[in-house]
Formats: structure tokens, C-alpha cells, sequence
């Protein structure tokens, strides 16, 4: 029997829905006013006009993420000619999604033919729509156990309430949650919070809680959310990430009569990056589709497939750690997780109990192409939120849905000590910090998260021209004189460095230079007040190679990041002080990869192709054209493609 598309929220739903026929469909043009292949000119109107749809909060993170590509083709705007011929053929265009050149759009069917014929069309696709299933839990309020209320249980499984105490809160990061709507306004737990914006997606307006014509209870779900990670009430709910900011999209329909629509996420995303998101949450899943739709099968849950996935991807690849929960479908036939959580980049969740027991209905990886799936789990079963429609009413439920704010939650904490950390950064460390990450499965992935082993775990820092190692010890009994960081190079022997500086639990080490990809080993000593060493960590050996900013302790290094590609180095590239400049991506084997470097006009210097090795694959060039000529002085471009996906980095030659 052929099931519903669901769309997993908090917990399990039993009521069939009615689908409807599709009117809407995405509308995917061939190509922009400029070549996705040649580089964009930052004096040119098309890049000033992106660049002008962005905060400076936004364009602050991606110079972190990547100061060589801030602006890239997706940001380009979609062609104004365009949409000004759907529109005058009567088409109502729903949103603009300038990252996949598309837009959605309500389509008489006696025009789709007529549209698809149009010279500047490449394809026209129906939007996915999914049944919304609605049931919840009977309410259930449990006894206030502490300042923290009934969240304290849910919180102190992965060690929040002991980073809180430390005055680390999630201040100055910016979260953004997708959701069914937020009641916040009214509710004693959120009224206070600072909501910096807020976007219904589905009616194209302001308005996130319910209004007229929404479904009874259509905020329900979304106010729950915002609670677990944004909730502050003393002595009743105090949230994951509480002194955060955050953008509030209501994307999801639960009227059973209508349906949940995927281009709404992604143009969620896409306000949302533009406007200078950090991290990302969403409790919301998509598999099955109602008869009559295509459906989503197991196989196409590789990341590549859905829309959700892929606008999650490109979120990534601009800099935003991105959280979503893995799903519900553990007890079901499917068992498997669901698109988003099938992202290449995204940290899914599970749930466990608060004993870190796994809930049975939590969802199962891997992905469909072998990826360890979910990545983390946090308490998902019996967690505490706020219920909208009330200024002070509360309940329990269970779901995968409560789990991803308290992991978000983690990662925003994170941020919030370190404020220099890139997401791919963000994303090692939890995944290497958290319980299982010594032997990852596809239960409970790399295991519990924990707040204080993510701040604990060290990180590296670029300042000028300097390497910073930060490392935390939240030991109140160590005599903070005595830490040391003992490091060996390509398996020298030990040599001690002491911390530069030092503020209550944060050391920092200023790192030696070494040659790109020397291999780096390091543990760190202190004393504590009674004289006893110890050793962090205990047996192995944290490790990383020289030019990457990612340690590592339990896991390999990783296979094949979304983003593909290394930053290069040297750069600036001097050839008459180095023999080669070098770029460094990791493969799985069998990838077809070129490399084109192209000047600032334009013009083509030199290419590469070649077939990759399973692991590390390092692309080296001499500054020396086609042609055998050193080339000149100036900005080149390395514009590179590995199975028809392309990535561009900047790179400046000087003589």
C-alpha cells in the first residue's frame, strides 16, 4: 500500500490527509546575464546588485567562510527580461529563487507547454507538495525541578546549564528557525527574546503567528521549537541558545486539506542567509509523496535529489551551519532518515531519552549513498516547550523536532565563545566532541552532543599572519600556570610550548611555522591544586596538517566536504619564491575534476583534467601558462569541476 508524504514534526501522525492537483510549478531558466563560467568582475553592475541584496552581517560571514568568492553565480539576480515575459503571459510568480535560476509559479495547464517552448526555459517542473498528518500528544505539564523548570532535564543531558553558568549564551550569534509559525509574542518564555525578523512564507507577509484563514493550531508546532532553543522564564523554561537573535520563517501548512510546499524552504534560506544567519534549524522532513506525485524513494535520499537538501547545501557552502531533524520514521517501514536530514553538510539530529536511550522512533541512516546518518542525538523524548495561544502554558512532547534546537543550540554556543570559527570548523567539532565519535553508526551517528566537549575541544584560529590553537579546560582545580601544549612535527619528538595568553578557562598557543601539509600532533598538561598532571586527551593524540584548520581526534579526516575544495595555498603566490601553488579536496574515488585557470579577462591560461584517487588529491600549478610562458602579475581564477559541480577560488600572482 502506497503511503502518505509526511512532514515530521514532533511526533508520530496517524491522520490521512487529501491531496490536492498540482497548480504550481518551478520555472528553471538557462542562464543569467552572466556565464556561470566566467569569473565575475567585482567593478560590474550584476555584482554590485547582488551584493547589495545582503546585510553586512551576511557578507561579514562569508569573508570569513571565504574572503575569495563573496559573491558567486547563485547570488547573481534572476533576469529581469525574464520575469517580466512570464508576467505578461499572465504568470503569478510565487518566489524568486536566484540560487537554482528558478522561480515558482502558479501555472494554468493549458500554459505549461506554451512555457516550456519559451527560448530562455531549460525546464519546468512541478513543486513537490506533501500531505501535513496532525495529531499530537496529550498535553502533559511536569513539576518545576529547578531555575531551569522542566527544560533543565533536556538541557543538562548534553552539559548546557554548566556552559550557561560559564556566561556563555549564544550572545551576538543569529539563528534562524523554519517552521509551521511562532506564537512569541504573547508567551511569557519568548516575548522577551529579540526576534530581529520574521517572514510567512506561505502568504507573503509579516505575520508568523496564526491569523485568519490559518488552520486551528497552525503555530503550535513552530512555538514549540523557538522555545527549546530561544524559551527564557526563570524557574520554568530557559532555552538552549536563549541570548541569541533570531529570524523567524513560517514555511509549513498543516491544514489537511492543503499541502506543505518545498519551494517555500528554500526561499526561507535564502532570506535568511541574505540577511546574515549563522546557524539554521528546521524540524521538518519530506519522503512520500500522495498518489498522483512522484514519490521520493530511498535512493534518492543522497543529497543531491530534493530541493531542501541542495538550498541546505548551498546555505552551507556561503558559511551557515545548518541543523535539521533526522526524522520519525525509525518504527515505521521506511526507517530511514528524511530529505533535508539526506544533506551532504547538515547536522541531523536523532532523539534519545534521557537516559541516552535511542527513541524508537527516531530515524535511521545511512543515506542512500553510504553516509553515516543521523550525525548527532540529543534528548528528543518527554522534552518541555511552550504552548502558543497562551502567555504561560506549557507541555511535553516527543519527536526529532525537540532534539535539532537543543543541538542548534550547542552549535550556537559554540560560536558565541568562538566567533572565528568557519562552519566546517563548527561542524568537526561537534561531530568529533560528541560520545560515539570513536566508532559512528547509522543509530545514533557520532552520539550524544555535548555543549561543554565542543567548547573543550581546541580549535585553530588564523590572526595575521599567526596560527592560534584556543583550548578551554573547565577544571576549577587546576593551577592555570602549569598548562602546557606539547607538539610534534611529521613524528618529531614532543616539544612543550607555553600558552601566550590566558583568561579564567581560555589558553591560547601560538603555533610554529611548518611547510603546507606537514603533519601536526598535540596534547596538552597541567597541574591540578594537588600537584597530579593530566594529560588531554588521555591516551591519543589530537592532530591536524598545516594549512587546515580542522583537528581531528576519533575521526578520519574528511571525506569530501560540500564545498569540495581546499583553500589555496600560498596565496598571494610568488613563483620566484615558490615552486608551486597547491589546492588540496578530498575525493572517493573515480571523480572526473578539471581545473581551468583563467585571468582577469577571462582568457583561459592553463588547464588541468584528470580522474581522482580515492582520499587526498593535490592540484599544483607552477605559475607557468599553456603555452610555456610565466604568467604575469594579477588575479587569476581557479574555476574547477568534479562531476559536473563547479567551485570557484581566487588567486592573486605577484612578482
Amino acid at each position: 500500500m502506497r503511503m502518505k508524504t509526511k512532514i515530521i514534526l514532533l511526533i508520530f501522525f496517524f491522520v490521512a490527509t487529501t491531496s490536492f492537483a498540482q497548480e504550481k510549478y518551478f520555472i528553471y531558466f538557462k542562464d543569467k546575464e552572466v556565464s556561470e563560467n566566467k569569473p565575475l568582475q567585482k567593478n560590474s553592475q550584476i555584482y554590485k546588485s547582488a551584493l547589495s541584496t545582503l546585510s553586512e552581517k551576511s557578507i561579514e560571514r562569508r569573508t570569513r567562510h571565504n574572503e575569495s568568492e563573496i559573491i558567486s553565480f547563485e547570488d547573481l539576480p534572476l533576469r529581469k527580461d525574464y520575469l517580466m515575459t512570464l508576467e505578461e503571459m499572465g504568470i503569478e510568480i510565487k518566489h524568486k529563487l536566484n540560487w537554482f535560476n528558478c522561480v515558482s509559479a502558479f501555472i494554468p495547464e493549458n500554459k505549461i507547454n506554451e512555457i516550456k517552448s519559451l527560448p530562455f526555459v531549460e525546464k519546468v517542473e512541478p513543486v513537490r507538495r506533501f500531505s501535513f498528518n496532525k495529531s499530537f500528544q496529550h498535553f502533559v505539564v511536569t513539576k518545576i525541578l529547578s531555575d531551569y523548570g522542566s527544560s533543565f532535564t533536556q538541557l543538562n543531558l548534553s552539559n548546557i546549564p554548566f556552559v550557561h553558568s560559564k556566561g556563555i549564551t549564544g550572545k551576538n550569534v543569529l539563528i534562524g528557525v523554519l517552521d509551521t509559525g511562532f506564537d512569541w509574542k504573547r508567551h511569557d518564555a519568548l516575548k522577551t527574546r529579540n526576534i530581529v525578523a520574521e517572514y510567512d512564507f506561505i502568504k507573503n507577509d509579516t505575520i508568523t503567528a496564526n491569523q485568519p484563514g490559518d488552520a486551528p493550531g497552525q503555530d503550535t508546532h513552530g512555538t514549540y521549537v523557538l522555545s527549546i532553543i530561544a524559551g527564557h522564564k526563570d524557574s520554568t523554561m530557559i532555552g538552549s541558545s536563549f541570548n541569541s537573535s533570531f529570524l523567524l520563517a513560517k514555511t509549513e501548512n498543516i491544514e489537511s486539506e492543503t499541502n506543505v510546499e518545498e519551494d517555500d524552504y528554500a526561499a526561507a534560506l535564502i532570506w535568511m542567509e541574505n540577511l546574515g544567519v549563522d546557524i539554521t534549524t528546521s524540524s521538518l522532513g519530506y519522503s512520500e509523496f500522495d498518489p498522483g506525485n512522484r514519490s521520493y524513494t530511498y535512493r534518492e535520499m543522497n543529497g543531491k535529489t530534493t530541493i531542501v537538501a541542495k538550498a541546505l547545501d548551498l546555505a552551507y557552502k556561503k558559511g551557515v551551519s545548518t541543523f535539521t531533524s533526522a526524522g520519525n520514521e525509525g518504527n515505521t517501514s521506511w526507517k530511514h532518515i528524511i530529505s533535508p536530514a539526506d544533506a551532504f553538510n547538515v547536522i541531523s539530529v536523532g532523539a534519545v531519552t534521557s537516559q541516552n536511550q535511542l527513541a524508537s522512533f527516531s530515524s535511521l541512516g545511512p543515506t542512500s549513498d553510504g553516509r553515516i546518518k543521523p550525525e548527532v542525538v540529543a534528548m528528543g523524548v518527554t522534552v518541555f516547550g511552550a504552548l502558543s495561544g497562551t502567555t504561560n502554558q506549557y507541555f511535553n512532547a516527543s519527536g526529532t523536532s525537540a532534539a535539532a534546537p537543543i543541538a542548534a543550540g550547542v552549535g550556537a554556543l559554540l560560536l558565541s565563545k568562538f566567533p572565528h570559527l568557519k562552519n566546517y570548523q563548527i561542524r568537526n567539532i561537534i561531530l568529533e566532541s560528541s560520545s560515539n565519535s570513536a566508532s559512528p553508526n547509522n543509530q545514533i551517528g557520532y552520539g550524544l552532543i555535548s555543549a561543554k566537549a565542543a567548547i573543550e575541544f581546541p580549535n585553530l584560529e588564523q590572526r595575521s599572519n599567526s596560527l592560534i590553537l584556543n583550548k578551554v579546560i573547565f577544571d576549577e582545580n587546576k593551577n592555570s600556570v602549569t598548562t602546557k601544549l606539547h607538539l610534534s612535527v611529521n613524528e618529531s619528538e614532543f616539544q612543550e610550548i607555553p600558552f601566550e595568553t590566558f583568561s579564567e578557562d581560555h589558553y591560547q598557543f601560538r603555533i610554529p611555522q611548518f611547510n603546507l601539509n606537514d603533519n601536526i600532533k598535540f596534547f596538552f598538561t597541567y597541574q591540578d591544586s594537588t600537584g597530579v598532571i593530566h594529560r588531554i586527551p588521555q591516551t591519543k593524540n589530537y592532530r591536524f596538517d598545516y594549512g587546515s584548520f580542522q583537528i581531528n581526534l576519533n575521526m578520519q579526516k574528511p571525506m569530501f566536504d560540500f564545498t569540495r575544495i581546499s583553500e589555496i595555498f600560498p596565496n598571494p603566490f610568488n613563483p620566484s619564491e615558490h615552486s608551486i601553488v597547491r589546492i588540496m579536496f578530498k575525493s572517493v574515488g573515480n571523480e572526473k575534476l578539471k581545473v581551468s585557470i583563467i585571468d582577469s579577462s577571462g582568457q583561459k591560461v592553463k588547464e588541468i583534467s584528470m580522474l581522482s584517487s580515492l582520499g587526498e588529491n593535490i592540484i599544483e600549478w607552477d605559475g607557468i601558462s599553456e603555452q610555456g610562458f610565466l604568467c604575469a602579475s594579477g588575479v587569476y581564477y581557479y574555476l574547477i569541476t568534479i562531476n559536473e559541480e563547479k567551485f570557484g577560488k581566487k588567486l592573486i600572482l605577484v612578482k
